[in-house]
């Protein structure tokens, strides 16, 4: 990527456009059920615990919501970080528009707090820690390499751009999960991060919709489209690209269905 308008040329290879305008028409769609007019917190809970589950099985935890719902205190550390990133994501969305690094930091921070020492929470992993590859992504980059290509990201996200929300949401996501800056708990921030550029830039305006929820619905997919993306070729990029789409339409389907709960009562 250059420091030219990169995103948007990403926005226009080809499946790209049709892909986001379909889950933008899904996403639209929610927006405009009446319940959002009495319910709408309630309804991004909803989500928000959807997709702390979604983040966490996709992260090597299953739990079911039932479950999920009550515990107090988790005990899996993958299950309580998702948990904590989802319950603080809402307070990050101001932060993020100007300081996405300080944001990175503080998400690795909520959720790897259980599983890794406390000198390397929300700092950039260094040569001699472990990699945790939850999706068998395969060898990431080196420390240096990693820690370019986050400035670099952050240069994107805080430069202006014509880029649909969707494909900057998705550019992170994938750049994220391919750098693991911090070596465990990466995943949960890159979906963390996707979530919070939806909304940040107006696709989600009131978190209602966990694309969390759609990767997971299709894991298998996630993980080849993701693959592609680390590829680093435009058919790749695109794959990775249309497959955020798909599951961010099939998380606001998924987010319609909890309004429909909620209204029948």
């Amino acid at each position: 990527m250059t420091e030219s308008d990169a995103l948007a040329q990403v926005a226009n290879l080809p499946g790209v456009p049709d892909a986001v305008d379909d889950a933008r028409t899904a996403v639209d769609r929610l927006l405009g059920h009446r319940i959002l007019r009495r319910r709408s917190a309630e309804v991004s809970t909803e989500a928000a615990l959807r997709g702390a589950r979604a983040s966490a099985a996709l992260e090597g935890s299953p739990v079911t919501l039932e479950e999920l719902r009550g515990m107090e205190s988790p005990a899996d550390p993958v299950v309580h970080g998702a948990l904590r990133v989802s319950a603080e994501l809402g307070t990050l969305t101001e932060t993020w528009r100007k300081a996405p690094r300080q944001v990175l930091a503080r998400l690795h921070v909520l959720a790897a707090a259980d599983a890794v020492d406390g000198a390397e929470l929300g700092r950039p992993r260094t040569s001699d820690q472990p990699v945790h590859d939850a999706l068998d992504l395969g060898e990431p980059p080196s420390p240096a390499e990693a820690a370019r290509r986050l400035e670099l990201l952050s240069n994107l996200l805080t430069a202006p751009t014509q880029a649909p929300a969707l494909v900057v949401a998705a550019i992170v996501h994938g750049e994220l999960l391919s750098l693991r800056p911090f070596g465990w708990g990466d995943g949960i921030v890159a979906r963390a991060a996707e979530r919070l550029t939806l909304v940040a830039r107006g696709l989600d305006p009131k978190s209602l919709v966990a694309p969390e929820v759609g990767h997971a619905a299709h894991a298998d997919a996630y993980a080849d489209a993701l693959r592609s993306y680390i590829s680093g070729t435009p058919a790749g990029v695109s794959t990775w690209i249309r497959h955020c789409a798909n599951a961010i339409a099939d998380a606001a389907r998924d987010s319609q269905a909890i309004c429909e709960a909620f209204q029948r009562g």
